[in-house]
């Protein structure tokens, strides 16, 4: 009777119990996996947004020290780099030596002067290209 009973234990799983398992973690991936995305999808549109932000706010200190915002020739450059050996420049006015790229690795666009304020900087999102929606729209300097 204990040889039975140790045999019955060393067996191992079913191929029903298997499945089932199987089954069961299908269905949370199913469940948990969009809203993960989601999530990931939304912290990068955040991040855009607040790298949007702190580019403003380099352009606003720039401006203060050289007179004006950086030409669309110069563009994003010189917050970093006084390639243009402008006057007044006491940068680099961003902790990082190069400018960083978007959360979906594309560069930001920067326009001066700007159609909806002194300057715009855009991030075109997931898709890198104007318009969409969702995780593609637009991120801009000025919404």
């Amino acid at each position: 009777m204990s040889n039975c009973n140790a045999r019955r234990r060393n067996r191992g799983f079913t191929l029903i119990e298997l499945l089932v398992v199987l089954t069961i973690l299908g269905l949370l991936a199913g469940l948990v996996g969009p809203r993960v995305m989601k999530s990931l999808d939304d912290g990068k549109v955040k991040t855009a947004k607040l790298q949007i932000h702190e580019f403003s706010a380099a352009l606003d200190l720039y401006k203060l020290e050289v007179g004006n915002y950086p030409s669309n020739d110069q563009g994003l450059q010189a917050l970093v780099q006084n390639t243009a050996n402008i006057r007044g420049w006491n940068g680099p006015y961003l902790k990082k030596s190069q400018v960083p790229l978007d959360p979906w690795n594309n560069p930001f666009q920067y326009r001066f002067p700007g159609q909806n304020g002194p300057f715009d900087i855009v991030s075109y999102g997931a898709d890198g290209t104007p318009g969409g929606e969702g995780d593609k729209t637009d991120i801009n300097s000025w919404d």
